[in-house]
C-alpha cells in the first residue's frame, strides 16, 4: 500500500523527461501529487506525462528551457492556476560536460553553469514568493556527490554541483523564517541516460560507468526510482527539522575506502 503523503499538493519538478526526474515525478504522483513536468524535450516529457496518466494519477506538461527567466516565471504561474497551489519544487534539470579545465570551451561552460545553476536560481526566485505568501514551502535541488568532492575530467559540472550544495544552504537560512525548508539530494552514479551519455564522451562504451558501480561498498549503481524516494522524504512532513542539508544517496562511494 502506497502512503499518500503529497495528496492534493502541487509539485514541480524540472528535467521530468527522464532519469531521476522522470521516477520521481511518477512517485510524487503515486503519492496523490498533482505534478508539473518540466523538459526541455517534448519527446521525452510526453513519455513522462504518458507513464503518470495510465497510472491513473494526475499529471501537466511544460515543454521549456528553464535558464530564462520568463520561461520560469509561467512555470510558476501555471502550476498556481493547475494545481491551486505550489508545495513542492524539485529543481533537478541538469547536464554535464567531462572535460578538464583546459578542453573545456566557454559556451559549454556556461551552458552547463546555466542549467545546472542558473535555472535553481530562476525557479527559486520566482517560487518562493508564492510558498512565502502561502505560509509553507519545500525545495529540493539536485546535487551530486561530485558538488562535495572533486572528479576527474568533469571540471565544469562539479563547479555547477559545489554551487549547487552552497545556494541550497544560503537559501536555507534566507528563508527558513517563512516556513520554506531547502535541500539537496546529492546522488552518486545512477542508472540513467545521463551516466551512460557520460561515458560517450569519455571515449567508453556505452555501459562501462554502470559497471564500474560495482566498486561501490553496495557494489552496485543505483536506481532512479531510490534517489526519488530520498527526494520525497526530503519534500515531506516527515523532514519538517530538515533544511539546508546535502543527503547522499550514493551506495556508500562517498564513505572511503575499503
Amino acid at each position: 500500500m502506497t502512503i499518500k503523503r503529497f495528496v492534493d499538493c502541487g509539485v514541480i519538478v524540472t528535467g521530468a523527461g527522464g532519469g531521476i526526474g522522470k521516477a520521481t515525478a511518477q512517485a510524487f504522483a503515486a503519492e496523490g501529487a498533482k505534478v508539473v513536468c518540466v523538459d526541455i524535450s517534448q519527446e521525452l516529457l510526453s513519455q513522462t506525462l504518458s507513464l503518470i496518466e495510465q497510472q491513473g494519477n494526475t499529471a501537466f506538461g511544460m515543454c521549456c528551457d528553464i535558464t530564462h527567466a520568463e520561461n520560469c516565471s509561467n512555470v510558476i504561474k501555471n502550476t498556481i492556476e493547475k494545481c491551486g497551489s505550489l508545495d513542492v519544487l524539485f529543481n533537478n534539470a541538469g547536464i554535464t560536460r567531462r572535460t578538464n579545465v583546459i578542453d573545456t570551451t566557454e559556451d559549454e561552460w556556461d551552458r552547463v553553469m546555466a542549467v545546472n545553476v542558473k535555472s535553481m536560481f530562476l525557479m527559486c526566485k520566482y517560487a518562493i514568493p508564492v510558498m512565502a505568501e502561502a505560509g509553507k514551502g519545500a525545495i529540493v535541488n539536485t546535487g551530486s556527490g561530485w558538488g562535495l568532492v572533486g572528479g576527474k575530467d568533469a571540471v565544469s559540472y562539479c563547479a555547477s554541483k559545489g554551487a549547487v550544495v552552497l545556494l541550497t544552504k544560503a537559501m536555507a537560512v534566507d528563508h527558513g523564517p517563512q516556513n520554506i525548508r531547502v535541500n539537496c539530494v546529492c546522488p552518486g552514479d545512477t542508472d540513467t541516460g545521463m551516466l551512460r551519455n557520460e561515458a560517450i564522451q569519455l571515449g567508453k562504451p556505452e555501459n562501462s560507468l554502470v559497471e564500474e558501480a560495482i566498486e561501490r561498498p553496495l557494489m552496485r549503481v543505483g536506481q532512479p526510482e531510490e534517489i526519488a524516494q530520498a527526494v520525497l522524504y526530503l519534500a515531506s512532513d516527515q523532514a519538517s527539522f530538515i533544511t539546508g542539508t546535502s543527503l547522499v544517496v550514493d551506495g556508500g562511494g562517498l564513505a572511503g575506502s575499503s
